[in-house]
């Protein structure tokens, strides 16, 4: 018997209910158990920030020392939304992380979306046996990594360390929408990968919409603003048929 239907990993305080907000809603309003559990949630270190996450609190209107915390608030008023519970754990995000030697490999936008660096190695692994830890789930679902984010690699990476190839991968938004043939390149080969759309009503779009809402430090940098988020997520939904979900070929749905 399982403890969960359903767990979904998300590596910063926003990805899960911005790519599955639909399918979250869904589970949880006929009563299933979904939890939502953030990977790199911990609060940002004391010491003085880097330039990189000085600009990163300004774009989100945060003050230094505050970021987190007030994003962490942002998802659990998310997860109300949707119906789900959460998980916060105390991972660094990647502008925060530094190495051994006190060294920042991630101080720049473009830095965060590349191979990941040999310092974060150890983590994968360190992560994969936390994620074997957790109370067993009927599914579990994880980033695609469209995007390339490195954070969202090493989630993905943990995960099938642990879990090996029978996990659902979602396809982050807004990643997918923005980045031309991000979707694709995340999928290649595409014979080892089949697509799996989930259908959603009009009522699970504005949940999900809703949920979005919530992390208002967010929507602006990202959308614009709360009428061009919704007109996004909309128009995406509509372009999937819902919201499309990846697994490898041969494993069990």
């Amino acid at each position: 018997m399982t403890d969960l239907d359903a767990l979904y990993l998300s590596p910063h305080l926003d990805d899960a209910a911005l790519s599955c907000g639909g399918a979250i809603a869904r589970r949880a309003g006929r009563g299933e158990r979904v939890l939502v559990l953030t990977v790199f949630a911990g609060d940002e270190p004391a010491e003085p920030p880097s330039p990189f996450a000085a600009n990163l609190a300004r774009w989100w209107s945060l003050a230094p020392g505050t970021v987190m915390r007030a994003r962490r608030a942002e998802d659990r008023a998310a997860c109300e939304v949707l119906g789900a519970d959460v998980e916060h754990w105390t991972e660094l995000e990647a502008p925060y992380r530094r190495d051994v030697d006190g060294r920042l490999p991630y101080t720049t936008l473009g830095s965060l979306f590349r191979t990941v660096d040999p310092a974060d190695e150890s983590r994968i692994a360190a992560l994969g046996a936390r994620f074997a830890a957790l109370p067993a789930a009927r599914e579990v679902i994880v980033p695609l990594g469209v995007g390339g984010h490195v954070d969202h690699q090493i989630v993905r990476r943990a995960a099938t360390a642990c879990w090996g190839a029978d996990l659902a991968h979602y396809e982050e938004f807004p990643y997918a929408a923005w980045k031309r043939l991000a979707v694709w390149r995340a999928t290649r080969p595409r014979r080892v990968w089949r697509a799996e759309v989930q259908a959603l009503t009009a009522a699970e779009v504005a949940t999900r919409c809703r949920a979005i809402a919530r992390y208002r430090s967010q929507v602006g940098p990202m959308f614009g603003s709360e009428e061009r988020m919704e007109r996004r997520v909309r128009r995406y939904v509509q372009r999937v048929g819902g919201e499309r979900l990846w697994r490898r070929r041969g494993t069990e749905g």
